[in-house]
C-alpha cells in the first residue's frame, strides 16, 4: 500500500476549485466542461438562468453562448442527454453495461413485462415516425403506475424514461423544455468499444475522481473505489483519494476568481466534503417556507478562489429586462477589492443575459 499524500485545507480545496474548472484558467468550450466535469445538470428552474447554462457560464464566461450547448447535443452529438443531465459522448461506453442491466429493482422489471405489448408500440411507433414529441405517442399500457407527484396518469412518460435507461430510446432534442425522442440506434454514435463489468466500473470511478479532484475514501455522495491514489487532509480524520493528475497540477495554479454558482452546480452536491474541506454548510432552501429562508428562495453560492464567502439572491425579471439584486450576503465583511470582485462578476453576468443590474449595493 503506497503512503498517503499529505496535503494541507488549502491544497485540498484547491483541488477541488481546479477540478471542477473554477479557478482562473477557463476552459474553452462546452465539451471540454463536460468531459471534465462528466455532466452538466439540467435544471429548469431559473431564477437567473437554467442549470446547464449558469453551469456552463460560470466556468466559460462571456465567450459562452445558449447555443453552443444545442450545437453539441443535437447537431455535433458530441454531449447526450440522459437521466437529467448533458453528458459527454465519451461516457456512453462506460455507461452501457449498467443500461443493458437495467432496471434491477424488481417491481420496475414486474411492470415492463406486464407492459410488452405496450413497450413494442412505443418503440415501433418511434421507429415508423420518430422523433416525437411524449404526447405524440399513445398511451396503449396494460398496467398503469400510480400517480407519484412528478407524473400524472400517462404512462408513456414512464415507458420513455424506462426505455431511457435501459438503452433503447434517447432523447434527440428540445423544443423549448420538451423533450423529443427517437430510438437510441439513431441518437448515439455506433460501433463504440465495449468494456467488461470489472474495467466499466474502474474507469467510471476514475472518470468521477477526475471531476472531484478529492473526495473521501468511501463516499456515499461521490464513490470513486480504489481509484487515484490515498491521501489525508491536515486536520481532517478522513482517508481521501486524490486524484494523481490533479495533485501534479497544484504547482501550475492560475490563481483564483470569483464563480457565481447555480445551486444544482456539481461542486455543491457533496455536501458532507463541502463542509469538511471547504467549512460551508451548504443548505438549499427552494423547498423551505419562506420564513424559514435565511439567503432566498434559490440563492447563488460565491467562491471566491478556493473559499465560500457569501450567497447571492437575485432574479432577472425579463419584463424590465434587469437582474434585480434583493441581496448579497457576506459571510464575513468583503474587503474593498472583494466587494470590487464580486460586482464586476455581477455585472458581467448581467452582460451575458443581456440586461442591467438594478439593486446592487
Amino acid at each position: 500500500m503506497s503512503t498517503p499524500h499529505r496535503l494541507t485545507r488549502d491544497d485540498a480545496r484547491r483541488l477541488v476549485v481546479r477540478a471542477q474548472l473554477l479557478d482562473a484558467d477557463r476552459p474553452g468550450d462546452v465539451v471540454e466542461v463536460a468531459e471534465q466535469l462528466g455532466y452538466i445538470k439540467i435544471d429548469p428552474t431559473a431564477t437567473i438562468a437554467p442549470c446547464e447554462q449558469t453551469v456552463l457560464w460560470s466556468r466559460i464566461g462571456w465567450s459562452y453562448e445558449p447555443g453552443q450547448l444545442t450545437k453539441a447535443v443535437e447537431f455535433d452529438r458530441l454531449l447526450f442527454e440522459f437521466e437529467g443531465a448533458f453528458r459527454p459522448a465519451s461516457l456512453l461506453p462506460l455507461m452501457l453495461p449498467g443500461m443493458r442491466r437495467w432496471p434491477q429493482r424488481e417491481s420496475s422489471r414486474q411492470w415492463l413485462d406486464a407492459n410488452a405489448r405496450f413497450r413494442a408500440d412505443v418503440l415501433a411507433r418511434l421507429r415508423a415516425e420518430g422523433p416525437l414529441l411524449t404526447s405524440a405517442i399513445p398511451d396503449t399500457a396494460q398496467v398503469s403506475r400510480a400517480p407519484d407527484g412528478w407524473y400524472g396518469t400517462n404512462q408513456v412518460p414512464h415507458m420513455l424514461e424506462f426505455l431511457m435507461r435501459q438503452g433503447e430510446v434517447a432523447v434527440a432534442r428540445r423544443e423549448g423544455r420538451n423533450r423529443i425522442w427517437d430510438l437510441a440506434e439513431r441518437v448515439y454514435p455506433q460501433n463504440l468499444p465495449e468494456y467488461d463489468e470489472v474495467e466499466t466500473a474502474r474507469l467510471l470511478d476514475e472518470r468521477r475522481l477526475q471531476a472531484a479532484g478529492i473526495v473521501k475514501q468511501k463516499s456515499p455522495w461521490t464513490p470513486v473505489g480504489e481509484a487515484g491514489e490515498p491521501a489525508t487532509v491536515e486536520g481532517s480524520k478522513w482517508k481521501f483519494r486524490v486524484d494523481p493528475a490533479a495533485l501534479a497540477s497544484l504547482g501550475q495554479e492560475e490563481g483564483g476568481r470569483v464563480a457565481l454558482l447555480n445551486p444544482y452546480d456539481g461542486i455543491l452536491f457533496d455536501r458532507p466534503r463541502l463542509s469538511e474541506i471547504f467549512e460551508f454548510d451548504y443548505v438549499l432552501e427552494q423547498f423551505k417556507p419562506k420564513p424559514q429562508r435565511k439567503y432566498g428562495y434559490f440563492a447563488h453560492p460565491i467562491l471566491m478562489g478556493d473559499r465560500f464567502v457569501g450567497m447571492l439572491d437575485a432574479q432577472v425579471d425579463r419584463k424590465r429586462d434587469v437582474l434585480q439584486i434583493d441581496a448579497i450576503h457576506e459571510f464575513l465583511p468583503f474587503e474593498e477589492e472583494e466587494s470590487e470582485m464580486v460586482r464586476a462578476e455581477i455585472s458581467d453576468l448581467a452582460e451575458w443575459l443581456g440586461v442591467t443590474v438594478t439593486g446592487l449595493p
